[in-house]
């Protein structure tokens, strides 16, 4: 978030929560650690047009589930392996309009499944009360051709359920971790993936497949003249988020190679003072990116490279746009923060995933949606943002971290940000020169396709592959 006044006292540090991640959330309930899911299964359909899955979720925890946090997979053999598929839904309980229906293909192949269907539910689904369960979930698949399909060699069929009954074929994740099922040998849910089907539009393909913007950040300073023509903007004018007084220093944005891959790197610096602390920004010149998947891989640093440490310094990923006027509705915003030190009220380190719908800058006031993780973050991360028409997530490392509610998605294009800043000296009283550094690998969006983590990690790998460090195919605004 961009912020234009510095953090003066406890209850305006209360407010920059606000500013970065909405109010402070409580510690999950007690009753947490004993959430737990089962899936009941019959089949609609014997027949060869197409199969019918009918799903129950039940919740065997003793506490509420958020049925946006629960993903069943249903896993079969592809018919060929040029087939695709279609999914729909035929009637829910909880309305059709809030269940997902995505393809994915599995790593490791076995003799009944090389690809899986993946439901999910939207935040309209609701919760689940202990012991109750989502009712009919009547879905269906079929070939995106209509030719016939063969159901009685894929591995969660069973030709004999005609009433529900527990199913551990079929596979649950709760919050990303697998609660039950089994899945085909060797492709735990919970692990890595293969892309998805190459029939589903979420197919993420590799260069030159669908509408995307990807850097491999291979420049050779701040001011390499391809930084420009690629689109992006080194910061150097004045204005916040920051300390007051601060410059924005392109001459510290730098570029290197590490792992065989280059980097860029975002230094901040400073000896106690604004007249003395340099931040750093890199941001894209067009406000063209909306819906789709956003991802980079981004090194979080708990201390600075050199000199005393203490400072509260935000480290960011994020999307914005224009606040035209204060609480104006069309603005967004999508951030993951990193505070190594803390700030805004927290004393220890924390990652903030936040998304807006609007503000106040004077006097403050937020509305926006957050999830925090309140533990290091220091090293190398997969972050990933997706945004649909029906929800918002946020993945690290290919967990995922926070579900964001509708009514936070953008009604405008927005640009891609990163930077590194200080909200103050966090009590460090020392005037000593430090230095700190947020590293980014690349940077990934696809336009109007969710992609899972697996799937992002497999076309920034095609792009790679193929020795493309740039590709820019999303068109203006």
């Amino acid at each position: 978030m961009r912020r234009t006044t510095p953090v003066r006292s406890v209850t305006c540090a209360l407010a920059a929560v606000l500013g970065a991640a909405g109010l402070l959330a409580l510690p999950p309930a007690a009753g947490a650690a004993t959430s737990a899911v089962a899936v009941q299964y019959h089949t609609g359909s014997t027949g060869s047009d197409q199969a019918e899955p009918w799903l129950k979720v039940r919740n065997t925890g003793d506490t509420a589930v958020s049925l946006s946090a629960v993903k069943v997979r249903y896993y079969f053999k592809a018919d060929s392996a040029g087939a695709s598929y279609r999914f729909a839904c035929s009637w829910a309980v909880r309305g059709c309009a809030d269940v997902t229906g995505t393809f994915g293909t599995l790593a490791h192949p076995t003799a009944n499944a090389d690809r899986y269907l993946e439901i999910g539910f939207t935040s309209g689904a609701g919760t689940l009360a202990a012991g109750a369960d989502s009712g009919d979930l009547q879905l269906r698949f079929h070939r995106s051709d209509w030719q016939p399909l063969n159901q009685s060699d894929d591995y969660s069929f069973g030709a004999g359920q005609t009433s529900y009954a527990n199913w551990s074929r079929v596979t649950a994740q709760l919050g990303g971790a697998t609660v039950w099922g089994t899945a085909p040998e060797g492709n735990d849910p919970g692990g890595p993936t293969d892309p998805g089907d190459p029939g589903n539009p979420g197919d993420p393909g590799g260069p030159g497949a669908g509408t995307a913007l990807f850097d491999d950040f291979a420049y050779t300073a701040y001011n390499d003249p391809k930084i420009s023509a690629h689109g992006w903007s080194v910061r150097s004018n004045a204005g916040g988020p920051g300390i007051p007084g601060a410059t924005w220093a392109p001459q510290n944005v730098t570029f290197s190679s590490s792992g065989g891959n280059s980097v860029m790197n975002l230094e901040t610096s400073t000896a106690g003072s604004g007249a003395n602390t340099e931040q750093t920004e890199v941001l894209t010149k067009s406000l063209k990116f909306r819906n789709g998947t956003y991802a980079a891989r981004v090194r979080f640093s708990d201390a600075p490279r050199s000199g005393p440490d203490g400072d509260h310094l935000v480290q960011t990923f994020f999307t914005i746009n224009d606040l035209k006027a204060p609480m104006a509705d069309d603005y967004s915003e999508y951030d993951f923060e990193y505070l190594p030190n803390g700030g805004w009220g927290e004393s220890s380190n924390i990652l903030y995933t936040t998304s807006w719908e609007t503000y106040n800058p004077d006097p403050w006031q937020a509305v926006n949606q957050h999830t925090e993780g309140r533990r290091s973050y220091d090293g190398w991360h997969d972050l990933v943002l997706t945004l649909d028409d029906s929800t918002i997530r946020y993945y690290v490392d290919g967990q995922l971290f926070g579900t964001h509610d509708a009514q936070y998605l953008p009604e405008r294009p927005m640009s891609i940000n990163f930077n590194q800043w200080l909200i103050d000296f966090g009590g460090q009283s020392s005037t000593s020169p430090r230095v700190y550094d947020e590293k980014i690998d690349y940077v990934l969006h696809v336009k109007d396709q969710v992609l899972t983590p697996a799937q992002v990690a497999a076309k920034v790998s095609a792009y790679r592959a193929a020795g493309t460090t740039f590709e820019d195919t999303v068109p203006g605004a």
